[in-house]
């Protein structure tokens, strides 16, 4: 056991007991082709939950409908394409993580909380940074 400064056992830091930590979820337990299907299923249940609730997440579908068939067409290279296409998977796939975020934040407590603030500024800011590296990558690409 650890001791502080003044020889006094420092306190352990015990994780509560939750009826959660417990029960895995009933999913889990599935593998091979079962997993591959449902995860799957997620997958697209996820994308349309995005599209459905989250206007960014629209806006950035909208921009990827465009910028990816211009990437096979300005792209000078198959590097260039790739990496002209991965800049705007990017976007989304940050988009994802960030409306994911927000989600588990509100449902935790929609009451205004600075944590709930910052993870979802943390969480904007990632998005922002995203779509810079598109305007690096294709403003390098293309100039």
């Amino acid at each position: 056991m650890q001791t502080s400064e003044n020889d006094q056992p420092a306190a352990e830091h015990k994780v509560p007991h939750s009826k959660h930590l417990a029960t895995s979820s009933p999913f889990k337990g599935k593998t091979g082709i079962r997993r591959l299907i449902n995860a799957f299923g997620y997958s697209l249940q996820g994308f349309s939950a995005a599209f459905k609730h989250e206007d960014a997440f629209r806006q950035e579908v909208l921009m990827a409908l465009i910028l990816i068939p211009l990437a096979f067409y300005l792209g000078e290279s198959a590097v260039e394409q790739a990496l002209m296409i991965a800049s705007v998977l990017l976007v989304l796939i940050v988009e994802l993580l960030n409306s994911a975020i927000e989600a588990a934040v509100d449902h935790t407590s929609i009451e205004r909380h600075p944590l709930a603030k910052q993870a979802k500024d943390i969480g904007s800011a990632a998005v922002f940074i995203a779509l810079i590296i598109v305007a690096l990558v294709w403003g390098l690409m293309l100039l």
